[in-house]
Order: structure tokens, then sequence, then C-alpha cells
């Protein structure tokens, strides 16, 4: 079972940058591309990030040119720098490991909250 920890969020300036981070509990980025997700309050979870099954990366159109997901594969680590952060940016943020293999489950974080607020 894949267990995945997010930290690094919290409340920041509009404008301002946070880079949270999720920690997978083994080397599982060969079995699983991983990604993150979003949920506002009132509306359904969205991909934010990710990473393909081939390594590649694609963003929502909404944090294109502001957010940049990355991983280090030696912590089992990803990374979501996100810069220029927007109100509409507020949400909890969770981390998804999606898996590369058919019939496997997916399994998610516990999601860290990051409010954009003056």
């Amino acid at each position: 079972q894949v267990q995945l920890v997010e930290s690094g969020g919290g409340l920041v300036q509009p404008g301002g940058s946070l880079r949270p981070s999720c920690a997978a509990s083994g080397s599982i980025f060969r079995l699983y591309a991983m990604g993150w997700y979003r949920q506002a309050p009132g509306k359904q979870r969205e991909l934010v990030a990710g990473f393909t099954s081939s390594g590649n990366t694609n963003y929502a159109d909404s944090v294109k040119g502001r957010f940049t997901i990355s991983r280090d594969i030696a912590k089992n680590t990803v990374y979501l720098q996100m810069n220029s952060l927007k109100p509409e940016d507020t949400a909890v943020y969770y981390c998804n490991a999606d898996p590369t293999v058919e019939g496997w489950p997916d399994y998610w974080g516990q999601g860290t909250q990051v409010t954009v607020s003056s």
C-alpha cells in the first residue's frame, strides 16, 4: 500500500509563492504517475499538474506559467512550486499516485490547505 504525506501549504498574500511537497512511502515513481489536484469549497476536485507515465508534465490552463511540478526520485518526493498566487488558487491541494498498471488502485494524500488572501 502506498502512503502519501503532503506538507508545505499555508497562508500567503496574492503574488506570493508556496512549495508544497508530497512524500511517498517508497520508490513508486516507475509504477505510478504522480500529480497534484485541488478542491475549493463548493467545487469539484481538479487536476492542477501531473506527470504522465512517460515522465512528461501537464498543467491546468489556469496555472500554466505560474506552477511547476517536479520530483526528487532519491527522496520519493514530488513538489509543486506555486508562484504569482491568486485568491482563486485557494483550495485544499491533494497529492495523487495514479497507477500505470491496469487494475491497481490509485492513492491520495490527506491534503494541505493553501489560502491566498491579503
